[in-house]
């Protein structure tokens, strides 16, 4: 039987217009040190972002969330210096607040026995 961990995440938002502080939750990161992992979930449904909000720029929110999973995942790309750094390092930069139309919301904790399911769960709870 695995053990319980302590994990932490965050909902990965949409924010198309910093200004109105109006949001979809369109993923989520999920971190637990005990079982060494940092992974995100997200779903870029564009149709569905167009239509709620015309101004979107798709392309950009493409680009920005492959820059989120790169970090996420500690892979080079044009952001190495970040990449490089410790699972949990990467977790606080990318749950770090920012006004940007990619944000996420505050850090919350939980258990777990299995990370992954964990994240599966919050993500078909918060995103799906």
């Amino acid at each position: 039987m695995q053990e319980v961990e302590l994990f932490e995440y965050a909902v990965i938002r949409l924010v198309p217009r910093v200004e109105r502080e109006e949001f979809i939750n369109i993923g989520v990161i999920l971190y637990c040190r005990g079982q060494r992992f940092l992974q995100m979930r997200y779903t870029l449904d564009a149709s569905r972002y167009t239509l709620l909000f015309p101004d979107v720029d798709v392309a950009d929110l493409h680009s920005y969330l492959a820059a989120f999973q790169q970090v996420c995942e500690g892979r080079g790309g044009d952001i190495t210096a970040i990449a490089a750094l410790p699972p949990a390092e990467r977790f606080r930069w990318l749950t770090a607040k920012r006004s940007t139309m990619i944000q996420t919301s505050a850090v919350h904790p939980g258990r777990c026995a299995n990370a992954t399911a964990a994240l599966d769960r919050l993500y078909s709870q918060l995103v799906g």
